[in-house]
């Protein structure tokens, strides 16, 4: 980790913003929230040079904050600490906070100066670094789908689409890539690009999607996958944060409208050799085999990584027959309704797309599970089979698939291929933290219970 880099960061910014009063030095548990420590300005150098002492334990709580002392990590080993270094060139200030405050993204290392397996940052760079040694060069961008809702919930207590500013009425239909919708609002996206500006996050370009106040924003390629992954929660911070600012919500939950379009989490991965070529263009818009090798990893991979791709009750929803959600281990050319999809274009700039995940999954561990896939295709050679003739591949779900939470888990848990590329320790604490997470959840009584067997 280089120290003297990151403190340069956080000088520099100093320099420019003497107003600053506070840094917080942020995290992303396996849950993918944000956690951390927030320190004076007079301290904060302590942060760019030895780091800051934290319970190993803040990356192992389920998604409500709780600790279930998955494999004995928290209470039973007497929650020991670790320490949260700096990330170079992520200390940036926080645009929407009413103190002067700054942030600066850290990842945890344990007390032998090695990477804490616990971080999923440290999970995914292990296996960019395995991908790596394949020679091939790595172009990465992440793109988000999310719900923008009213702050107030409905009268049933259920989340609601905020009331547009320019009509005064509550948004109820929806046109796919409407520029009016974009424009009724304007100043939350606006919002959003200034903070993306200030905070280095290279978001590029905002659709409407397929249903009410629901949009997608994508981040542009970088060429290293770990700060793919970062843009990727640094990105649904500043848009949760940016609602918040401006009294509204936005949910990245997967499916929080049984009738409507679910959000997806969608990676795009270009490769190119050591010469600089793109190694996953062909004579066909089918690509290389290079191309073909990597499709055959993932879809050979996806039932054992749906735990990763889909980390919660809720996200199961969202694969539902008929929309474009992938629901069947396929692949094609230029079609949504597949898991991975090549997209069309120009044959120079091939890549491909995976669609399986859901916009609630870690991203740092959806990227080390996509890395995964397509080194065991391209180690082993796998054959995808024929792309998709071009049609509707979500109409029936594939049997094979684990689309439920309890199967998933059990699914990754067992799997020979999640153990060798995650590690036999990491797939254990995973598998057993959202086994704790599924209990908690199901010891809540529902109001459907209620309703149905009173």
């Amino acid at each position: 980790m280089n120290l003297d880099t990151a403190l340069r960061d956080y000088k520099e910014l100093i320099k420019h913003h003497p107003d600053v009063r506070y840094i917080d030095a942020i995290l992303f548990d396996i849950c993918g929230q944000v956690r951390g420590k927030r320190i004076s300005v007079e301290d904060a150098e302590k942060i760019y040079t030895i780091g800051l002492q934290i319970p190993e334990s803040a990356f192992l709580l389920n998604v409500d904050g709780k600790s279930t002392d998955p494999c004995g990590r928290g209470l039973a080993d007497g929650d020991p600490d670790g320490t949260l270094l700096p990330i170079p060139g992520t200390t940036a200030v926080i645009p929407w906070g009413a103190e002067r405050t700054a942030q600066v993204l850290t990842s945890l290392w344990s007390e032998d100066g090695t990477p804490s397996l616990v971080d999923p940052r440290n999970v995914a760079a292990a296996m960019a670094d395995q991908f790596s040694t394949l020679g091939y060069k790595l172009s990465i961008a992440f793109e988000l789908e999310f719900y923008l809702l009213d702050q107030e919930l409905d009268q049933r207590g259920r989340p609601q689409s905020p009331i547009s500013p320019r009509t005064g009425m509550r948004y109820d239909e929806f046109e796919v890539y409407s520029i009016e919708e974009l424009d009724d609002q304007m100043e939350f996206l606006d919002g959003v690009h200034k903070c993306c500006k200030q905070q280095n996050i290279p978001a590029s370009m905002i659709v409407s999607e397929y249903s009410p106040s629901q949009y997608e924003v994508n981040l542009r390629h970088v060429e290293d996958p770990l700060q793919a992954a970062d843009h990727c929660l640094l990105l649904r911070r500043v848009i949760q944060s940016v609602a918040k600012s401006q009294k509204l919500r936005a949910t990245f939950m997967s499916k929080p409208f049984s009738n409507l379009s679910g959000n997806g989490m969608h990676l795009h991965v270009s490769m190119q050799t050591s010469s600089g070529e793109n190694a996953l263009k062909g004579e066909t818009s089918l690509g290389s085999s290079v191309l073909r090798h990597a499709v055959g990893g993932l879809l050979h991979t996806m039932a054992d990584m749906m735990a990763i791709f889909a980390p919660n009750k809720n996200s199961y929803r969202r694969f539902v027959e008929g929309e474009y959600i992938p629901v069947t281990k396929t692949w094609g050319v230029n079609n949504r309704s597949v898991a991975v999809r090549i997209p069309g274009g120009d044959n120079e700039n091939r890549r491909l797309e995976h669609r399986v995940a859901g916009a609630d999954a870690n991203p740092y561990l959806v990227l080390a599970a996509v890395l995964a896939g397509m080194h065991h295709g391209l180690s082993s050679n796998l054959d995808p089979g024929p792309p998709s003739p071009g049609l509707n591949e979500s109409v029936t779900m594939d049997p094979d698939v684990p689309f439920n939470w309890e199967s998933a888990i059990d699914r990754f848990e067992s799997s020979e291929f999640a153990a060798s590329y995650l590690t036999p320790t990491y797939v254990n604490l995973y598998s057993e933290l959202k086994r704790g997470e599924r209990k908690r959840f199901h010891e809540q009584i529902t109001d459907r219970e209620y309703n149905w067997y009173l």
